[in-house]
């Protein structure tokens, strides 16, 4: 009978670990170790583009230009980003202002005028904070914030807005009509004035009594107002804004000034404040 040392070895070094790793005599199946299974994915220096069904080829390093832009995350191969038939890596984005987004990281190119406000929106999807802050100094979006901060001195605005929206409909629905009609006041002074009565009107502003100042406050009889406010912004600024941002939510209207309140309020002063009607028409 031979017997092979190191077979013996091998049975007794199997027989320690079963011993080891057993309970009872039964071996136990030997622990999973955790491996790191992440991969990479690599991309090419020239890397083609399938953004939304339209296509593009740029440099690696485009895309990667600004570190904390979400192109330069898609592209740092922490991520998997699919692939077309062709190959191309692809974006589920609308590809239309894309171009505009790739002359900016390749040459620090900026959009014209009538596409400023579009491309600001795929800046803010791509993240890219360079252009966002160059955009933001472009018109038209220098612009809206010069006319913000005349809008937020009107108290309601935005609710008003709705209520335009709200009563117009509700009364073109009623009379089963294309259009709709409203009266809309529109007034920046606190209280009535005109020339003739402005030296009474200072008195009465600063020196009247609580009781005075009651018999000023009142509502028109009108579907909506706007105002008082302090700028230098007038009515007809105002009446720009309404009428805008009405016709950006697709809304068309026509507008005139169809006379003043003539609501009595003390001694001799009346309301005067402007009535505008307002036409707005639904199809």
């Amino acid at each position: 009978m031979v017997v092979i040392s190191e077979e013996k070895g091998s049975e007794q070094s199997d027989d320690t670990m079963s011993g080891s790793d057993s309970v009872d005599g039964v071996r136990k199946p030997a622990a999973n170790r955790p491996t790191n299974t992440l991969t990479v994915q690599e991309f090419p220096e020239v890397v083609p583009l399938n953004v939304g069904g339209m296509y593009f080829t740029t440099r690696l390093s485009t895309l990667r230009r600004y570190e904390d832009t979400m192109l330069a995350a898609m592209f740092s191969g922490r991520h998997h980003i699919p692939t077309d038939s062709e190959g191309r890596f692809f974006i589920d984005r609308d590809g239309t202002y894309f171009g505009d987004i790739l002359n900016f990281l390749r040459n620090d190119d900026l959009p014209p005028r009538e596409r400023v406000r579009t491309v600001y929106k795929e800046a803010q999807y791509y993240s890219i904070g360079p252009l966002l802050e160059c955009l933001d100094e472009l018109q038209p979006l220098a612009s809206e914030k010069v006319r913000k901060a005349f809008l937020d001195l009107l108290p309601y605005y935005k609710e008003n807005l709705e209520r335009i929206i709200d009563i117009a409909k509700q009364r073109a629905i009623q009379r089963k009509a294309r259009f709709a009609k409203l009266k809309i006041c529109v007034y920046k002074e606190e209280m009535p004035v005109t020339p003739y009565e402005r030296p009474l009107y200072n008195s009465l502003r600063f020196d009247r009594s609580e009781n005075e100042t009651k018999l000023f406050e009142h509502h028109c009889e009108v579907d909506v107002s706007f105002g008082p406010w302090e700028a230098i912004a007038d009515v007809y600024d105002l009446l720009h804004c309404i009428v805008t941002d009405l016709a950006d939510r697709g809304i068309t209207v026509d507008h005139q000034c169809i006379g003043v309140c003539d609501k009595h309020l003390i001694n001799c002063y009346y309301c005067k404040r402007p009535i505008y009607e307002f036409k707005i028409t639904w199809w």
